[in-house]
């Protein structure tokens, strides 16, 4: 049998059907964890998740603890386990991605995962999982198998608008299981715009008092407070998922403008902003109130999150001299430096000096990128996000009721057909830290809209990002995602039933 037939998202870099009877997910499942408190943190949600498609109590018990008798899941983190990095991975990153990998052996009453990290241990276990599928008795089963893995890319994102219109922690949860699925782990957070101010900000209360509650035209309110985020980067953390926020600056700024009317030159408030246009707001270098209130937001969102990164932000100010701009984002990467964190900006801001080890995220590929090439000579990395390929709330065709089409359409082979190493001419593979999908909620007020326009295309990106290039095919995904719908309507998530698939129902 060809890889390709077992039916894995994203690709393993070596999966191999073994010739024995399968793992069955009988009455008498355990599950086995090393004593350290991060491996029972694994245990205890690959039992709760277990527990939920079999609809029983799943014991955990320390190394040792079976008895004959049992189907018996093993979750172990040893250092041996490590899968060396591919060459196509880039050579800053190797370590990284090495410390994710996992290798898995399923087998007629006994699975093992091996992991030399419990970030790897929690992969593994999420390619068990999706292993299984139902018998003819009702009980669930996964075929035997060996499995040897390790992730491309140590950036596998998904960037969520809850700007425009807001989604709830609750169905955030649900972005971040889903995430967790198919092994992205960075989850940007857009939570500022011309609409609303979403998070919580203690040292600028009126953020939320007064801008809270604004959105698109047909859109959400609502906000994130400081027990929210701190909830959310639990539950991310959980799942392999590290939350990043993005504070927008300095345009897209119309929502801070009106709870803060010294940061406009007039002195005003403007009006509440429902539309779709981008570019109009600005912050003003010279005004007295800008620069306390850029280290306060970012400061406070540096604070509230425990990750790595801090997105600045940086796109689309349409009405500002680049040496104003140029003066306000060094600002901007010298605050978000100095609370440790690592800067994250959009392409625009490739053309300011940035603080070494600084990441540009790429979403258009239309203009000149000289700027960006030039970013990457001077240390900078490149997130790749282009809005061709990756931004999931374009429409899938003209006749797609939701989304946009600015950036054209997106089928699912256009999520899933490019070289994320190629996509700049010129610019070293190894420059490249990852791929990000994004989903912007102009037209997206609900978490059912909002799943059917990443599903099935986050499935696409999380391939591309994971898998290396040999081992990705049009053709292969195509015949393994057929199957993915089993675990979509499980959970009750809606999905768009893509033309380019012929679908196992």
């Amino acid at each position: 049998m060809q890889p390709d037939a077992i039916e894995l998202i994203p690709q393993p870099l070596r999966c191999e059907p073994l010739d024995a009877e399968e793992f069955v997910l009988g009455p008498r499942l355990v599950i086995l964890v090393g004593d350290s408190p991060d491996e029972m943190s694994v245990g205890v949600l690959a039992g709760d998740l277990l527990g939920r498609l079999t609809h029983r109590a799943v014991e955990v018990r320390g190394h040792g603890g079976a008895v004959r008798g049992e189907d018996v899941l093993v979750l172990r983190v040893t250092p041996d386990a490590q899968v060396p990095a591919p060459e196509s991975t880039p050579e800053a990153d190797r370590a990284a991605t090495a410390a994710q990998s996992y290798r898995l052996e399923v087998g007629p009453g006994r699975a093992q995962v091996s992991a030399p990290t419990t970030e790897g241990l929690l992969a593994g276990f999420l390619t068990f999982q999706q292993l299984l599928r139902p018998g003819p008795d009702g009980l669930l089963r996964a075929r035997a198998v060996r499995v040897e893995d390790v992730p491309r890319y140590r950036w596998r994102g998904l960037s969520l608008d809850i700007a425009r219109s807001f989604f709830t922690p609750d169905e955030i949860k649900v972005v971040i299981s889903l995430m967790a699925h198919y092994k992205l782990n960075m989850l940007h957070l857009h939570l500022t715009d011309d609409q609303a101010w979403r998070l919580e900000t203690p040292s600028r209360p009126r953020l939320v008092e007064e801008a809270a509650e604004g959105a698109v035209t047909g859109g959400r309110g609502g906000r994130l407070t400081v027990a929210d985020l701190r909830d959310l980067t639990s539950y991310a953390s959980a799942r392999g998922v590290t939350l990043v926020p993005e504070i927008d600056l300095p345009g897209h700024v119309n929502a801070a403008l009106r709870a803060y009317p010294e940061l406009n030159p007039s002195g005003e408030a403007p009006p509440r902003h429902v539309g779709l246009e981008v570019g109009f707001s600005r912050l003003t270098a010279a005004l007295p109130a800008t620069q306390g209130f850029v280290e306060d937001v970012l400061t406070d969102a540096a604070q509230l999150t425990a990750g790595p990164y801090l997105h600045l932000g940086g796109d689309e100010v349409l009405t500002m001299e680049r040496a104003e701009y140029t003066e306000l984002i060094e600002a901007a990467a010298k605050v978000v430096q100095a609370t440790g964190k690592t800067v994250v900006g959009w392409q625009e801001a490739a053309g300011v000096p940035l603080p070494p080890g600084a990441i540009v995220q790429l979403w258009d590929t239309r203009p000149d990128l000289q700027a960006v090439r030039d970013a990457v000579a001077s240390g900078a990395r490149l997130l790749m996000s282009p809005g061709s390929r990756v931004y999931l709330d374009m429409k899938y065709d003209a006749s797609t009721e939701l989304g946009l089409e600015w950036a054209g359409h997106i089928e699912l082979r256009d999520a899933y057909d490019w070289e994320p190493s190629t996509l700049v001419e010129g610019v070293d593979p190894g420059a490249v830290i990852g791929v990000e999908a994004a989903v912007w909620s102009e037209t997206l007020h609900d978490l059912d809209s909002l799943l059917r326009m990443l599903l099935p295309r986050l499935a696409a990106v999380a391939e591309v990002a994971w898998s290396v290039p040999e081992r990705r095919s049009w053709e292969g995904f195509r015949a393994r995602v057929a199957h993915q719908p089993v675990f979509w309507e499980r959970a009750g998530f809606p999905w768009h039933p893509s033309p380019q698939v012929d679908w196992a129902l």
